[in-house]
């Protein structure tokens, strides 16, 4: 039995990530959504082009799966100049870093994702080539060591980052254009699903659309995933066709509830709730009842729940709202953490 399928698009070919990879715009007018950030980039990049000179460089912050790698890709494509990528947790040594900037050529676009993970030695040198396009090679070692400047090619840095606090001011301060990813709304998401859906020669219905982007957590990347997988289901157990029912099936197999909640955030409530009574609960404690790494929970779970109102961060730790024992199908006590509102709020409750 042969795995391999031919698809409507031919530049999308059978594994992920080559179609994840032909699912990204490749045009700042392709790209759905963000649509503040979309203009100023474009004002951005048109007086670049018009001054011949290569743009200021450009932080963009926001969640995972937002888009931040599209538009670096996209910022390269519209200057029609090369794209070097690499991260921040690649750049353990300032040797590193002097490696790709002494090969960049003239208005080359350097994307440095999760860059506020680089190492200092690194982020030192990246202040100087930022602002003067030059970097220190030191040779040598103690008192003996001599310092060489050596001068680059102007360049355009592109940073990604999902904690942008978590940057030094320094660094902030040398980005020209800095931009905030916002999660999506429903309608958005929308869009992203039907432009994916006729790439993949998949036909999309209108409420199975909005099926799916409703349990796609704002996220584009996301939304994209579920589609296939909807895609698979739908290709398997419904003859190919899509329709709102054969989504909600879908989506219900692969653990991902109406409010878009997957297996761990249900289980991350389940435990806060049934085991220890809403909290308040420290997040190892949390982390060992899921039997998931503190660092899981707190990067992947947390945020989402926090976002839906259904988790809050305390000072004594994790408490559950009275939002998320109503989701779970249970009753709030009367101290649960928002239940004040849910009495006042009377019949529309359930709206929390």
């Amino acid at each position: 039995m042969s795995f391999e399928r031919d698809l409507v698009s031919p530049d999308v070919e059978g594994d992920e990530r080559n179609i994840e990879a032909a699912l990204r715009p490749k045009r700042l007018e392709e790209f759905i959504g963000q649509a503040r950030v979309r203009e100023q980039l474009s004002l951005v990049l048109q007086s670049a082009l018009r001054r011949n000179r290569p743009p200021d460089h450009v932080l963009m912050s926001g969640g995972p799966g937002l888009g931040k790698t599209t538009l670096s890709m996209i910022i390269a494509t519209e200057l029609s100049v090369p794209l070097r990528i690499t991260s921040g947790p690649a750049l353990e040594r300032a040797g590193d870093l002097a490696a790709i900037l002494s090969t960049l050529s003239a208005g080359e676009v350097l994307f440095i994702d999760e860059i506020h993970r680089m190492a200092r030695p690194a982020e030192e040198m990246l202040y100087l080539a930022m602002e003067d396009f030059r970097v220190d090679i030191v040779v040598g070692k103690g008192p003996g060591a001599t310092a060489i400047p050596l001068e680059i090619a102007p360049f355009t840095l592109v940073g990604a980052t999902t904690r942008a606090g978590m940057l030094p001011a320094p660094l902030r301060d040398r980005f020209g254009f800095v931009a905030h990813m916002d999660f999506y709304g429903v309608a958005e998401l929308e869009e992203v699903l039907h432009r994916s859906s006729r790439l993949l020669g998949v036909t999309l219905p209108g409420d199975a659309a909005t099926e799916i982007a409703g349990r796609s957590r704002g996220t584009p990347r996301i939304a994209n995933r579920l589609l296939r997988r909807v895609r698979d289901f739908a290709e398997v157990r419904a003859e190919g066709v899509i329709t709102r029912d054969v989504a909600s099936a879908a989506l219900n197999l692969y653990e991902v509830d109406a409010e878009g909640l997957d297996r761990l955030d249900r289980a991350v409530l389940g435990a806060l709730l049934r085991k220890f009574g809403g909290g308040p609960v420290g997040l190892s404690t949390l982390a060992v009842a899921v039997g998931e790494e503190p660092e899981t929970v707190e990067v992947v779970a947390e945020p989402f729940l926090v976002r839906q109102g259904l988790l809050a961060r305390t000072p004594r730790g994790r408490v559950a709202t009275a939002a998320a024992w109503i989701h779970l199908g249970l009753v709030p006590p009367p101290d649960a953490f928002g239940a004040s509102l849910l009495i006042d709020l009377g019949d529309d409750a359930e709206q929390i």
